[in-house]
Order: C-alpha cells, then sequence, then structure tokens
C-alpha cells in the first residue's frame, strides 16, 4: 500500500435531514436505525475494519445527541468537529475539519452511505484502488438502475480508463455516487468561508481529468426517506 494510502476520515454528518422528516424532528439522521444498527455506525464500522483513523465527525442538528452516541465507541478514534453555530454543507464541514484531517489525502464518507458488501469490503478496494499520481479524487459509484431505493438519473458516465463525466445534459448516466470519496487536500484549502457543497471539489477534479471512479461491489442502499427504511432492511435480511 502506498505511502499516500489515506489514514483518517471524515463521516459527514451534521446535516438536517429533511428528507428524513418526520423522523428528523426528534433525532439527526445519522442516528435512524437500519436492521438494529445506526447509520453511522455502518459507517464508523467500514472505517474501523479498513484500519482507518482518526476519523473526524462534523455535528450540527442534535449535535448533543450525536456526540453522546459516538463518544459510546471505542475504535476508530473519533474527533468531533462541532458546527453548532452554522449548517457549513457537506464542503463547508470538510473545509472546517481540514486542520483535523492532516495533510495527506483522506476519506469523505456520508453517513447515510449503507451497503451490502462483496467478496472483499468495499472501503478496503478503494484505498487499494487510489492513485494519487492519477487521481484528484477517487469516488465509490453504484449502478444506479440496480441500487436499492434510488430512483434519480444517475450522475456520472464512467469512461474505460477509470475517469468519471457528469451527467450533464445527457437524459441518465450509468452510476450514481456511492456516498464514499478519497480526496486531495489541496482541493479544500482556497475554498470560500461559509457553506458551499463538495461537488467544488469534484467540479476542480473533472477540470483536471483527474476524478476517478470505482464500482461498488455488492449492494448499494440509499436511505434517503423514511419509507427507504423498510426497502433497505428487507434487502440486510436476505443477505444476512
Amino acid at each position: 500500500m502506498p505511502h499516500t494510502a489515506p489514514k483518517t476520515a471524515i463521516v459527514l454528518a451534521a446535516g438536517l435531514g429533511k428528507r428524513m422528516l418526520p423522523i428528523t424532528e426528534t433525532m439527526p439522521k445519522p442516528l435512524v436505525k437500519v436492521g438494529g444498527r445506526t447509520l453511522i455506525d455502518f459507517a464508523l464500522d467500514s472505517l474501523a475494519e479498513a484500519g482507518i483513523g482518526p476519523v473526524v465527525v462534523n455535528v450540527h442538528h442534535f449535535a448533543d445527541m450525536l456526540e453522546a452516541h459516538v463518544n459510546t465507541r471505542s475504535r476508530p478514534q473519533i474527533v468531533i468537529s462541532d458546527e453548532r453555530e452554522a449548517v457549513l454543507e457537506t464542503g463547508g464541514g470538510v473545509k472546517k475539519a481540514l486542520p483535523l484531517l492532516g495533510q495527506n489525502p483522506f476519506i469523505t464518507f456520508n453517513s447515510d452511505s449503507i451497503w451490502i458488501e462483496g467478496k472483499t469490503p468495499n472501503l478496503k478496494r478503494l484505498v487499494s484502488a487510489w492513485d494519487p499520481e492519477r487521481m484528484d479524487i477517487l469516488m465509490l459509484i453504484a449502478e444506479a438502475t440496480t441500487s436499492i431505493g434510488y430512483d434519480g438519473r444517475g450522475d456520472f458516465h464512467l469512461e474505460e480508463t477509470g475517469r468519471l463525466r457528469r451527467r450533464g445534459t445527457d437524459a441518465s448516466a450509468p452510476f450514481v455516487y456511492a456516498g464514499v470519496s478519497i480526496v486531495k487536500p489541496d482541493l479544500v484549502t482556497d475554498t470560500p468561508e461559509g457553506p458551499f457543497s463538495a461537488n467544488l471539489f469534484y467540479d476542480r477534479a473533472i477540470a483536471k481529468n483527474r476524478l476517478y471512479g470505482l464500482r461498488l461491489d455488492g449492494q448499494w442502499l440509499h436511505v434517503g426517506e423514511p419509507k427507504a427504511i423498510a426497502e433497505a432492511e428487507e434487502c440486510l435480511a436476505a443477505n444476512s
């Protein structure tokens, strides 16, 4: 494994979870349970198993509740990035946490990204596939048509080289971002203050032809709304 393989990560857990209402009126979305396990524990368990740490968790919505939950874990080592004062969105959250993530490439992990593994854990596959000579970002992507709970038009086309390009004006694209990526910190350093989307990082990588994708091996579960929970649980039970 190259010395530039990521060792740190951020789990993006500060969002308001509006699409998960009314559940998120009383708890943060990362604490929603699917198959008896919270969404954020799927992320933290995956990172712990891959030997990643320390892991930054950013908090805003029901921050105390979320902090109390992650503090019950023994691994991975968790560092809180406090966003109680203002929602910074995905990009702004990463920027605020940058001093905690270090100067090497790091993993960003959406707190609601869960999947059923294939033969080899996908996070380990992602780290193994990371090539900083060619890549500024490597994303885990899933097939849009076979993803459980996903009904969008897809995000990306995957070229033979492994590069990604956006759907753009096409009616659809075959792949959807599965919520996990490896990012070089220099994409983040000179970004705007305040809230902004992580799409800014992706666009910077695309502009240099350095955004790459790795196909998820297994089954991606998109738990975006309350109705998706039962569907995901059914799928997890069938594969347990």
